[in-house]
């Protein structure tokens, strides 16, 4: 099993250095003159605003290990992918007003307090201890490692955006994020739109590279690897393009075959 495969064990030790480099990265951006009040690509949001939900994540995430190790209170049942986004701006803005280093104090505390929730974790337990995600319900304890991911990776893009300079996705975050971006895919999208099943291609490159057929109908979504070039229609990514996508923040990829089908796949998804 590959090391840059975060869903499996042997992968755990390359997420975990990852994610340390992705934050000291976001907590540099973060520190950086004139970035605390700076737009980012997050409606209504400033970097200072992204500190503050990176901090009310992390913390629900204490919650959520302790509650499935039995030593902490019950979490609520899990409130879905389309409740998450005024969820968490009603917790992120509810710190403005609080001062910048005692915010970016305690952001580093709980990103050493996750990480060593997340080193602790055994090779059974990587994959089969479930924790409840407070949107998307009991997942694996390497979906935390993923969601640390996510948050310091994009979150810095976001940032960098707000800048106004140019700027990508660093390569080891992109690749191994790209294996999760199916499941975000699943959890957002709004198959209420679908009247038909359709099959479309995925292509990506980079370490998790592979051709995935994906399906979309009125139930919901699923995927699989398998070949593409019997589909009416595939989309090919790069590792950072996939993530972005996914995560609403570009248009991109290439089509190749029903530009109209790609379109209405691409527009499927709300955004979280």
């Amino acid at each position: 099993m590959s090391t840059w495969n975060a869903m499996s064990y042997e992968g755990k030790d390359t997420i975990l250095r990852v994610v340390r480099t992705e934050a000291e990265h976001f907590f540099a951006l973060a520190e950086a003159p004139g970035a605390w009040e700076r737009t980012t690509p997050c409606d209504g949001w400033t970097s200072r605003d992204l500190v503050a939900h990176i901090i009310d994540t992390t913390e629900g995430y204490f919650k959520a290990f302790d509650a499935a190790r039995g030593t902490g209170d019950a979490v609520p049942a899990p409130h879905g992918l389309p409740a998450m986004a005024g969820k968490v701006n009603e917790a992120a803005t509810a710190f403005r007003g609080t001062p910048q280093t005692e915010m970016m104090d305690r952001l580093r505390a709980d990103f050493e307090k996750m990480q060593g929730i997340l080193e602790a974790v055994g090779e059974d337990d990587w994959t089969g201890f479930l924790v409840t995600h407070p949107y998307m319900g009991p997942v694996p304890a390497f979906f935390y490692a993923a969601g640390q991911l996510m948050d310091y990776g994009v979150h810095s893009w976001d940032i960098r955006q707000g800048s106004g300079a140019a700027h990508g996705l660093h390569g080891d975050a992109a690749d191994l994020l790209v294996p999760f971006m199916f499941e975000i895919w699943r959890g957002t999208v709004k198959s209420d739109q679908v009247s038909e099943p359709f099959t479309i291609g995925i292509r990506v490159t980079g370490r998790n590279a592979g051709d995935y057929r994906v399906t979309v109908g009125p139930d919901g979504l699923s995927y699989e690897t398998g070949e593409l070039e019997s589909l009416p229609a595939y989309l090919e990514f790069d590792a950072g393009s996939l993530v972005l996508t996914a995560f609403g923040r570009s248009n991109s990829g290439t089509v190749r075959g029903d530009l109209a089908l790609a379109e209405q796949y691409l527009n499927l998804f709300f955004r979280i």
